[in-house]
């Protein structure tokens, strides 16, 4: 049977994922592990900011912190903050690449993202720290089982060894969020594993926590 695309926004995103395709000449730059089909949604582009919205620390104009070019999503890192999805998002399968063109520094991939804007919002990150991606953290009062400790938001990864690549070649977030469960994969392996989320959609957001990094190849599939 073929899957359908569920999101909270209901089946209005059906219509939405196609009119995005077509209205954005098709998805991002190809790599062996993109998968073409109505299942995927992109979430960038490639080529601008359209989809995406901005919340800094400071004002600034978005254009610059956040740039678009040759299918590569470039973030200066500096005012802290983050890009989210200008849509709500549940169950689903999230890609997300990303490297340090520099010095690797942090950042984080924001899944359930919730409305009200912070510096630390509420939201369940994947945490992007240079040596420790893997790691999931409860933001604001976000929860799940896995965290015994609630003196900590940090739930470390399940592996000592960090399964990141050198800074300067890409990297590969796959987030699996499903009902009030998530598994997060770097590089292809488990990382970690978070069950009885307490909140189970919101936007998805990319961090921008003090020095440059770029992203790519940015899309959903559906579960």
């Amino acid at each position: 049977m073929k899957r359908k695309f569920k999101t909270a926004a209901g089946i209005a995103l059906l219509v939405f994922a196609a009119s995005w395709i077509i209205s954005c000449g098709g998805p991002g730059p190809q790599t062996a592990e993109t998968v073409q089909g109505s299942d995927t949604l992109w979430l960038f582009n490639g080529k601008d900011l359209a989809g995406w919205e901005f919340f800094h620390r400071e004002e600034v104009d978005p254009a610059t912190v956040w740039s678009a070019s040759e299918g590569i999503l470039h973030c200066k890192g500096e005012p802290f903050g983050y890009a989210k999805t200008d849509r709500q998002y549940d169950d689903y399968e999230l890609h997300v690449e990303w490297r340090w063109p520099g010095e690797p520094t942090n950042s984080g991939v924001f899944v359930h993202l919730q409305e009200e804007d912070a510096i630390w919002p509420v939201c369940f990150e994947a945490q992007m720290m240079h040596g420790r991606a893997g790691d999931l953290i409860a933001m604001g009062d976000g929860d799940f089982s896995e965290r015994i400790d609630k003196s900590r938001r940090v739930v470390q990864r399940l592996t000592e060894e960090s399964r990141e690549n050198p800074a300067g070649e890409w990297n590969t977030y796959r987030i699996i969020a499903q009902g009030d469960s998530m598994e997060v994969y770097v590089n292809g392996a488990l990382q970690n594993r978070a069950t009885g989320l307490n909140y189970t959609s919101g936007r998805i957001g990319l961090q921008s926590e003090g020095g440059p990094i770029e992203f790519r190849n940015v899309y959903l599939l559906s579960r």
